[in-house]
């Protein structure tokens, strides 16, 4: 397959580079030294499902690429405005764009610019981050991509293309990850938000890791609190889950080893970057007020959190 990484970091760096090892012809789009280092040395991943290097090619600019089969859109969500601009130069007729971003409303973004039958949405469950330019270091998570078509809410899916059959066989065959199709599309990405959330969430504004945060009582029920709020406006959405979300997360939650672990929210504002805190909190209190709902605890996050969201540039 033809693939363009649209948002080459911890992320879509990762995913690119695993298929890129199985033959894919794998492009990576991204911007200032870590475009720079790319370009002169070549991709690094140092995972815990073993290491390797790759000399992909690697640009920013999408017109040098071409039509592909598959975009992956990995950017940080207050970016795809400006990616979705730029699409038209990567897709050919039966071509697809998949979001494996943070919140739910990219995939409306990106249905704007390209046409709804173009956009998958998706969620990659992956503990992966840019260690420095050039070198992508992944620690942990199952490494797991669950996508589907994206479509209108109150419509039925759209059944299963053959590009998405040959997208999921390319995962399938790749080393270090794994990959799910869903015809519950909505329900994966505002499953995925409720974590999101919770974990973003109380891990920023507390500053301590996620195991002092489960190991005390008020927090953890704070935790909670969050992904219940935000499961409520999924279903005032008209989202409609199969399973139980917050059952789901806390007992998956209580059983991970990862007392250490922070998030992306928290290493953006310790380190003086953009939040997307306007993606995750922030849309859950805007959707919330569309519907009349009260989210006091993601209220109170947004609240706590929104002075800081801007890059520090002193």
């Amino acid at each position: 397959m033809e693939i363009a990484v649209y948002g080459a970091g911890g992320v879509g760096a990762y995913y690119g580079g695993r298929l890129a090892q199985q033959g894919h012809d794998v492009t990576l789009i991204a911007r200032g030294d870590h475009l720079d280092a790319l370009q002169r040395d070549g991709l690094v991943v140092e995972s815990v499902a073993g290491d390797f290097a790759l000399d992909l090619p690697a640009t920013d600019d999408p017109e040098e690429i071409g039509e592909v089969d598959v975009v992956l859109v990995c950017v940080k969500s207050f970016d795809t405005e400006a990616v979705a601009a730029h699409l038209d130069a990567l897709l050919g007729e039966d071509s697809a764009v998949l979001s494996l971003q943070n919140g739910v409303e990219n995939e409306e973004t990106l249905a704007d610019a390209v046409g709804t039958n173009r956009v998958w949405g998706g969620v990659a469950y992956i503990f992966s981050t840019i260690k420095e330019p050039g070198v992508v270091e992944h620690t942990g998570g199952p490494a797991k991509i669950v996508f589907g078509r994206y479509h209108d809410v109150a419509a039925e899916p759209p059944a299963r293309s053959s590009l998405a059959d040959a997208f999921l066989d390319a995962c399938e065959s790749a080393t270090g990850m794994t990959v799910d199709y869903t015809e519950n599309v909505h329900g994966t990405l505002w499953d995925k938000l409720a974590l999101i959330c919770a974990q973003a969430g109380l891990t920023a504004t507390t500053r301590r890791p996620f195991g002092d945060i489960r190991e005390n009582e008020a927090s953890w029920r704070l935790y909670r609190r969050v992904m219940e709020e935000v499961v409520s406006v999924a279903h005032a959405e008209g989202v409609r889950f199969e399973w139980d979300p917050v059952s789901k997360w806390l007992d998956a939650m209580e059983a991970m080893d990862n007392e250490g672990n922070y998030s992306s929210l928290h290493y953006d504002l310790t380190h003086g970057k953009r939040m997307e805190l306007d993606a995750l909190h922030g849309s859950v209190v805007r959707h919330a007020r569309e519907h009349g709902i009260d989210v006091p605890a993601n209220d109170a996050v947004y609240a706590i959190l929104a002075p800081q969201a801007a890059p520090n540039d002193g």
